[in-house]
Parts: structure tokens; C-alpha cells; sequence
């Protein structure tokens, strides 16, 4: 005991005594950090600058604040949004032939191309005051969505104008003139947009494109003119080949100082007319069959005047943290709709289908092995529309959440991704035969587009969502990699010293909740609601606490080598983007007003979540690069174990089975798939023989009854059976007459495409 004390009094004078701190403490550690906190590119330092940390931040931190959650509010749309979902994008999926535009046109039809235009579906984001329609992120992802039920195809071609390009850059930064030139055409269709990033030496790595604007003076319009003379090769651009208008992204150099001593002045954006002298539009791709324009733009030695950089001269070099903080539009609001209306499609037709389809005298859909992948099916779909709600929540708050959209885009179209595939399995024959009766195969094959653009998937998720996260949503590290950067020495030690401290508790702070969670399996953690949701909100508490802990120790450890271990990286940002979906989860029960039968589906994705989160803490400190570290992480996080499981058996069934039948938490999960009279996609098909099956679902019963006790044949065909229950008095002939037209529903839903030569 004396000892205890005397090196608590030791300890309360080294740290209390601001000399002492400083000498021994502060002082050794400023020049550590200095060595091993990682350096920042000026790129890297943009993309951290640009944009804003939002709900990310309190689930990193250690000790989400759930309060906040809940207050962000609910996803809703104006009644103005509500009525052109109604009438404009209900008339438009009627014009929709998404089997003909894929395989026959390889193209929109011109009737659809001029009703996009005339009805305003490329101006959703554009103000009013322009002739836009200044709708919200949430009714552009839902337009979106809706539309993608339908086709991929044209889904792409409404999306490209209203995420990132012309339109959104020049309403966040173009100049007066640039907005009153460029935007009323471009709201009414008469001029169509593009954006050139990608090139074939820089995808993912924007930063990095080769194209070059030189600065220099030419003849322009009969006036010598200070411009760029630009040179680029671009490809995969979406709308490119029947573009008016290129945006296009390119380093800047002034080699001759015509603009001040700066010779590298950075990647910088500009808006052309592709009718340009010396702009080349190049030929069309084909992106896995899709009929989406997309194709290959160049130029060289294309001159333009300086007043046609997006913003004007004064937003030279600023083109990337304009880039990254529009991005959010692509990441957060377009491939995330993408993903959800495939899911919410596949959920609708293959719950149905599963009802349908009958092997073995009964419906696939009660067989286990199917119902497991119904399960995931149903539950990743409420998880998608969950985080679509919550990210579009974000944006409409103008904040730009750079790491929410980034976990949006990898993780929701992943999930869409593996919906689509389960959904393939289940149906099988009815999935791989395309065919106008065919509504799963293209979004099976459009599915690897989503995941590719944007940047690549696994480079989201091992660079961007831990590697920003980590730095913008921690309370210090950031404070403290600018202290280490002062030229001030004197300066930066005294702020240092204020930060240091405050660092060191908030790590003791985490590090202890982290192990007192574990040891009373989070019960005295807070929840903001009662009943059966409560344990979960103290669950990502402690995996919260668990995550802060385990980040401090890896900057500690691994310094600037921790963006190259990209595998650990990954897993810790995949516990912050679990926390992340699940946390969408739950506010999405909430502001659906608790309802007792998402209920199933709610525990499903929770347990699924929790188990991913906890399995993602487990793997990194068993591969953590200091095996001493990682063990003294294992008994922080887990000291009796890793008790997170995955869903059980009876979780699955219980959900499978309650979705073999039409209910308002299967209509929840399915709104964005409309039904429209008209459909030709197969959807309206399937969904009618489910609904004449159910309808009859007494008759059957009492067709099984008859047999069972050996007044009707077994094993006979089902009009045969129909017939033979009907002669013997077992059913009336209004009972024969439902029967035999779900029979015949039954058919059609279950019959593919034949065609006599391809």
C-alpha cells in the first residue's frame, strides 16, 4: 500500500507539476508524434479538410451520444416531391421497356429521353430560380430508386445529371454568369452533361490524373486571351457520348508565371461545350450490356479562356476539395438508391416467387435451405432503405458527411449486391433466362457497376473510410498533426501539452469503459428508448468505446505505417461502418413508429450487425503487428470472450415465414418497386399469382384435407386434382373457377422466355 501511494504521489506530480510534464512528458512525446504521426499529401490534407464529420463522429469517439440520433429527425418528402413521384416518375415507368432498351435499342427510346427532359428529371438538383426543381437528396434517391425497380438503364441516365457534375459543381461554386449560362438549359434538356475524372492512369487515384491545362495567352474570339490550353484522355464517362456539355478535371501548370510565382497550381475544373473546336467525343463502351450512354472523351491542345474554370480564375487548384465534397452526391444519394430499389425489388418478387414455386408438393419458400437465404434477403433489405434514409437525412442537413457516404457506397452496395445473388439462387431458371418476363438478371449484371465506380470498393473500405475517419472524427489527432507541423516550436509544445492531456484521458476513459462493458455485458450503459431495442444501443456503446481504444493504440503503435496496413485498417473501419448501419437501423424502427412486425427484422439485422462489428475488433487484435499489443487489446475488448453470435436458425425461419405472405411489413420493405398497370417487367406477373395463391389458400387446405383422408387422388396434376375435387363435391364451382386462375397465374409467373433464334 505504501508503495501504491507513493507512486500515485509520483504520478500526480509528474503530471501536475507543468515543468515536471513538460520536461519528461510533453516534451519526449511532441517529438515522437513527430516522427510517427503519418504525413499528409497536400491531397490527403484536402480530402481531410473538405467536407464535414457528422453521426461518424460520435460513434468513433467512443460514447454516441444517441440523443443526437434521434434528433436528426425523419427522412420525409415535400408534397411537391410526393406529387411528382406520383404523376411524373409513375408515368414514366409505364414508358419503360427495360428488355428492349437493354437488347434491342441499346438506348432509351426518343419518347423517354424527350419526357425525361420536358419533366424536369435532370434538374432535381437545380434551384428554382434557374427552372429547376431544388428537390431534396431524399426525393432524388427515391425518383431514383423507383425508377431502378424498373431499369438500370435509364435509373444511370436520370442519375448522372443530378450527382456529380456540371450541375451540382456550378450550383455549389460556378460564378453568376457560369449559373444564369449553363443552368436553365441544362434544367429544361436542352443541354446534357458529363463529368471527366476517370482516365486510364488514374481511377481510384483521382489526385493522380495525367491530364494537363497549361496556362498561356491565344486569339480567342478576335481578342488575345489569357486561357488554358488543354490535353486529356478520358474514359468510362457516363452521358459522354450524347453529351453538349463536358466537365471536365485536370491539373493546372503555369510554367511561364502568368499568373504569380506558382507553377503547380493543382487540379482544377472547367466546363466545355463539346462542340468545342478540338474536343473529341469519343466511341460508346458497353458496361455489362447496359444501355446507359457511357463512353471516351480527349482533347489536345484545346485552348479555353480562364473565365470557363467552374468558379471562375480565382477556383484554379481547387478542383479537388470541390470534387471530394461533391462526391457525397454519387456516394451518399445515386449508387445507394441503385442498391436499395435492386434489393427491394428482389425482396418483392422473391418472396412472392417463393410462395409461388412449389417442389416437392409445397412452396420452396418453406424449405430451410431457402428460407436462410430469404432471411438475409429481407433483413439486408431493411438495412439498405435504413441507411438510405439516414445518409439522404445527412445531406438534406447540408452537412457533407465524407466518411458516411463513403461507408454508404461500399457497404450498400455490397448488400445490394449479395440481395441480387441470393435472390438469383432462390429463383434459379427464372433468374439466368433473360427475357422481357426476365426483372433479376440485369440487376444481377448491372450490380459490379455500382461497386467499381466512385472509387473501386476494396479501396473504399481499406483506405478511405478508416484512414479519413480515423483522423477527422477523432477529438485530438487532427489538433495534434497541425500542432506538429508549426513552425512555432514554442507554440506548438505549449498547445501540444493541452492536447496530450486531454488525449491521454480520453484513451484512459475509453480503455476502461471498454473493459467494464465487457465484464457486465454493457447493462449499465444508457439507451434512449425502453423494451426490447434498449440492449443494442448499449451493445454499440461498448463496441464504440472498444473501437476508440483500439484506433488510439494503432496510431500509437503503427503511426504513419497504419495506412499501409490497409487489412487492419479495413477492420476497424469495419466496425464503424457496422455501427454506422446499425445505428440506421434502429432510427429507422424509431421513425417508423416502433412497429411490432419489423420487429423480427430488426433483431435479425441487429445481431447480424453486432456480430460483424465484434468479429471486425476480434480479427484486428488477433492480427495486430505488435502480437503484445493486441493481446492486451483482447483483454480490453474481450476478456471473457467474444460473446457476439450471428442470427440463429429460428431467427431466420421465423422471419422467412412471416414474408410467404402479404403483409404491411413486406409493403414497407418493397415501396420503391411500384405497381403500375402496364408493367411488362414480370414483376406485376408474380406478384399477382402470390396474391391468387394466398387467396386460395383455404381451398388448398381443404384439397390436402380430402386427400388425406382418401376421398381425392393424391399426386395428380393440379387441374386434374381441381377437376376431380370439383366433381366429388370437395370444392363449388366458383372454388374451381379461383383455383384453377391462380393455377394459370401460377404458370406464367413461374415460365421464362423462349425465343426461336438469337
Amino acid at each position: 500500500m505504501t508503495v501504491l501511494i507513493l507512486v500515485l504521489i509520483a504520478l500526480f506530480v509528474l503530471f501536475g507539476v507543468r515543468n515536471l510534464r513538460m520536461r519528461f512528458i510533453t516534451r519526449p512525446v511532441f517529438s515522437f508524434f513527430k516522427k510517427v504521426l503519418p504525413p499528409l499529401s497536400s491531397t490527403e490534407k484536402e480530402a481531410m479538410e473538405a467536407g464535414d464529420v457528422w453521426w461518424e463522429g460520435e460513434l468513433f469517439r467512443g460514447n454516441p451520444n444517441w440523443n443526437t440520433l434521434h434528433n436528426y429527425g425523419k427522412s420525409t418528402l415535400t408534397a411537391e416531391e410526393q406529387d411528382f413521384i406520383n404523376n411524373q416518375v409513375m408515368t414514366a415507368l409505364t414508358m419503360i421497356d427495360d428488355y428492349d432498351i437493354v437488347h434491342n435499342r441499346k438506348d432509351l427510346p426518343p419518347e423517354l429521353w424527350d419526357y425525361f427532359k420536358k419533366e424536369g428529371f435532370f434538374a432535381l438538383i437545380i434551384p428554382k430560380k434557374f427552372g429547376g426543381r431544388e428537390f431534396s437528396a431524399n426525393a432524388n434517391s427515391t425518383i431514383v430508386s423507383k425508377i431502378a425497380t424498373r431499369s438500370i438503364s435509364a435509373a444511370v441516365t436520370v442519375m448522372v445529371p443530378n450527382s456529380l457534375g456540371p450541375g451540382e459543381l456550378l450550383t455549389h461554386y460556378g460564378t453568376q454568369e457560369q449559373k444564369e449560362r449553363w443552368l436553365p438549359p441544362l434544367a429544361v434538356g436542352e443541354e446534357l452533361p458529363c463529368f471527366a475524372l476517370t482516365g486510364p492512369e488514374a481511377g481510384s487515384d483521382a489526385g493522380a490524373i495525367p491530364d494537363l491545362g497549361i496556362v498561356c495567352r491565344r486569339e480567342f474570339n478576335g481578342e488575345d486571351t489569357l486561357g488554358l490550353s488543354l490535353t486529356w484522355d478520358k474514359r468510362y464517362i457516363t452521358l459522354a457520348p450524347v453529351a453538349t456539355v463536358l466537365g471536365l478535371a485536370f491539373q493546372m501548370r503555369d510554367p511561364d508565371g502568368l499568373l504569380g510565382d506558382e507553377e503547380n497550381i493543382g487540379i482544377t475544373c472547367a466546363l466545355i461545350p463539346t462542340d468545342h473546336e478540338g474536343v473529341e467525343i469519343g466511341r460508346r463502351h458497353n458496361p455489362l450490356m447496359m444501355a446507359f450512354m457511357n463512353g471516351t472523351t480527349s482533347g489536345k491542345d484545346v485552348f479555353i479562356p480562364l473565365d470557363w474554370i467552374i468558379g471562375g480564375p480565382q477556383f484554379a487548384g481547387k478542383g479537388w476539395r470541390m470534387l471530394v465534397e461533391c462526391l457525397s452526391a454519387g456516394r451518399g444519394i445515386s449508387l445507394p438508391a441503385l442498391a436499395t430499389a435492386s434489393a427491394q425489388m428482389a425482396t418483392k418478387t422473391t418472396t412472392a416467387y417463393s410462395y409461388v414455386r412449389q417442389q416437392f408438393g409445397m412452396p420452396i419458400g418453406k424449405f430451410e435451405g431457402v428460407q436462410e437465404a430469404l432471411a438475409r434477403i429481407i433483413a439486408n433489405t431493411y438495412q439498405l432503405e435504413a441507411a438510405r434514409c439516414l445518409t439522404t437525412t445527412g445531406i438534406d442537413l447540408k452537412v457533407k458527411p465524407s466518411v458516411v457516404t463513403a461507408i454508404a457506397k461500399y457497404h450498400m452496395t455490397e448488400l445490394g449486391r449479395d440481395v441480387v445473388e441470393d435472390a438469383m439462387d432462390i429463383q434459379s431458371g427464372k433468374g439466368i433466362q433473360l427475357g422481357e418476363k426476365n426483372y433479376l438478371g440485369h440487376a444481377y449484371m448491372s450490380s459490379p457497376i455500382s461497386i467499381t465506380v466512385e472509387g473501386a470498393n476494396i479501396l473504399t473500405r481499406s483506405l478511405m473510410i478508416f484512414g479519413q475517419g480515423a483522423t477527422r472524427c477523432h477529438p485530438y489527432v487532427l489538433a495534434e498533426m497541425e500542432t506538429a507541423a508549426m513552425e512555432d516550436q514554442k507554440a506548438a509544445i505549449n498547445r501540444f501539452d493541452s492536447l496530450l492531456m486531454g488525449h491521454m484521458g480520453y484513451a484512459a476513459r475509453n480503455g476502461v469503459m471498454a473493459f467494464f462493458n465487457a465484464l457486465t455485458a454493457s447493462k449499465t450503459n444508457s439507451s434512449p428508448v425502453s423494451g426490447t431495442t434498449q440492449q443494442y444501443y448499449k451493445d454499440m456503446s461498448r463496441l464504440s468505446s472498444g473501437l476508440a481504444i483500439m484506433t488510439d493504440l494503432s496510431m500509437l503503435i503503427m503511426g504513419g505505417d497504419l495506412k499501409r496496413k490497409e487489412m487492419i485498417s479495413a477492420r476497424m473501419g469495419d466496425v464503424l461502418s457496422q455501427l454506422y448501419l446499425a445505428s440506421a437501423t434502429l432510427k429507422q424502427f424509431e421513425d417508423n413508429g416502433r412497429q411490432q412486425d419489423d420487429l423480427p427484422i430488426v433483431h435479425y439485422v441487429m445481431t447480424e450487425r453486432l456480430h460483424l462489428a465484434a468479429k471486425a475488433l476480434q480479427d484486428a487484435t488477433r492480427n495486430f503487428p505488435s502480437k503484445l499489443v493486441g493481446i492486451l487489446l483482447k483483454v480490453i475488448i474481450f476478456p471473457i470472450g467474444n460473446h457476439f453470435n450471428a442470427p440463429t436458425d429460428k431467427q431466420a425461419t421465423t422471419l422467412a415465414d412471416n414474408f410467404l405472405q402479404p403483409s404491411p411489413a413486406r409493403d414497407r420493405i418493397t415501396f420503391l418497386c411500384a405497381d403500375f398497370e402496364g408493367d411488362k417487367s414480370g414483376i406485376a406477373e408474380v406478384e399477382s399469382a402470390f396474391l391468387a395463391k394466398i387467396s386460395c389458400k383455404h381451398l388448398y387446405a381443404k384439397i390436402r384435407k380430402a386427400q388425406k383422408a382418401g376421398d381425392l387422388t393424391p399426386k395428380l396434376p393440379a387441374l386434374a386434382t381441381f377437376a376431380e375435387a370439383l366433381e366429388k363435391n370437395v370444392i363449388s364451382q366458383e372454388e374451381h373457377d379461383l383455383l384453377t386462375d391462380a393455377d394459370e397465374k401460377r404458370l406464367a409467373a413461374i415460365n421464362v422466355n423462349d425465343f426461336e433464334t438469337l
